[in-house]
């Protein structure tokens, strides 16, 4: 439980946070005899798929309250490709009882925003952050292992 202050009072309660995530479609080369899906579909399936999963795989010290995929799909110019980009946003409302859990779902390439619902201040002591910034640097070093895993796959 996250320490929080009502008033005067502190007391303990879970966090309840709205994540974005905008999951990335990319044209693909159209194949001999069949004609590829516009970016606008991949990037759909893409959302739609992991939606599937956060609704259906549990992620430890998470709950998914609910998932929201009526956003609509945008597109951007990707320099570096070349090409257009579409993107589909997903906003998931979750709760957590600490927030090491939170550093944990939200350090995913697609993450874009968080905003944290309640409560409406937080009280972090010395271990508490000490916590919360080993559990960054922990993320933070798999998610640059994965990032080289994937450079030297290429």
């Amino acid at each position: 439980m996250v320490k929080a202050k009502i008033g005067d009072e502190i007391v303990n309660m879970p966090l309840r946070l709205r994540v974005r995530f905008d999951y990335r479609g990319v044209s693909k080369p159209k194949g001999l005899f069949f004609g590829s899906k516009n970016i606008d579909q991949v990037a759909e399936e893409t959302r739609d798929n992991k939606a599937a999963l956060l609704r259906n795989v549990p992620v430890q010290g998470i709950h998914i309250e609910d998932i929201d995929t009526s956003s609509e799909v945008y597109t951007v110019f990707d320099e570096a490709l070349g090409a257009p980009v579409a993107y589909a946003p997903i906003q998931v409302t979750i709760q957590a009882e600490v927030i090491e859990d939170v550093v944990r779902f939200i350090m995913q390439e697609e993450f874009r925003k968080v905003e944290l619902l309640e409560p409406e201040q937080v009280v972090l002591g010395k271990h508490d952050i000490e916590r919360l910034l080993f559990k960054m640097n922990e993320e933070l070093r798999a998610f640059q292992i994965a990032l080289e895993r994937r450079a030297n796959l290429r």
